[in-house]
């Protein structure tokens, strides 16, 4: 897989490389704008030094990670929360999978089983789930029987709907249009 996000390609090579860049990635990417959250693992990874593993984060003394989260440009919009969030979805995968970002989906059979791991996880809601499941899918090649199902309309062939279907700057473009489209059907159904 070869993420091709408008990123530092050395985020981009993260990202590639280390599975737990994408997991604090996906976590991150929400209320920031995509190339933040999927930049901020290289940078987190940056200011300690080394690429880190789940098990460091989840064994952070929770204020240092805070404020390594905080410093600026902060890794979110709310370093707070999500330093403390990344902590918890670390603590999940060293708990439930050895430590091992993989162990999320490496033993999955079926669609259903890979959406409701990932769900599981601190903060994951049904969308973000979703998403995951069609990232797993369709960029790192880990389709169990039923994986597109399980991630919605994100699964589908030719969509593109999320960071899922990024692979150029082509599909940036149409992904980019897709969430705009769906920003002003949200706003026009309010109104």
């Amino acid at each position: 897989m070869t993420f091709s996000l408008p990123i530092d390609a050395e985020a981009n090579a993260l990202l590639d490389r280390d599975p737990l860049a994408v997991v604090t990635a996906i976590t991150l990417d929400q209320q920031v704008t995509m190339e933040k959250a999927f930049n901020s693992p290289y940078v987190l990874s940056q200011r300690l030094g080394h690429d880190p593993s789940a098990t460091e984060l989840a064994d952070f003394e929770p204020e240092e990670l805070i404020a390594i989260f905080a410093t600026p440009p902060a890794l979110h919009r709310f370093p707070k929360a999500m330093a403390t969030r990344v902590q918890e979805v670390c603590r999940v995968l060293v708990d439930q999978y050895g430590g091992e970002a993989v162990g999320l989906w490496a033993d999955v059979t079926s669609g259903d089983e890979l959406y409701k791991r990932i769900l599981a996880l601190p903060g994951f809601g049904k969308q973000k789930a979703q998403i995951f499941v069609a990232l797993l899918g369709k960029q790192y090649g880990v389709q169990p029987t039923g994986w597109r199902e399980a991630a919605g309309g994100y699964g589908e062939e030719g969509s593109f709907k999320s960071v899922a279907d990024i692979v150029d700057d082509q599909s940036l473009a149409k992904v980019r249009a897709y969430k705009k489209q769906m920003k002003a059907e949200a706003k026009a159904a309010k109104a």
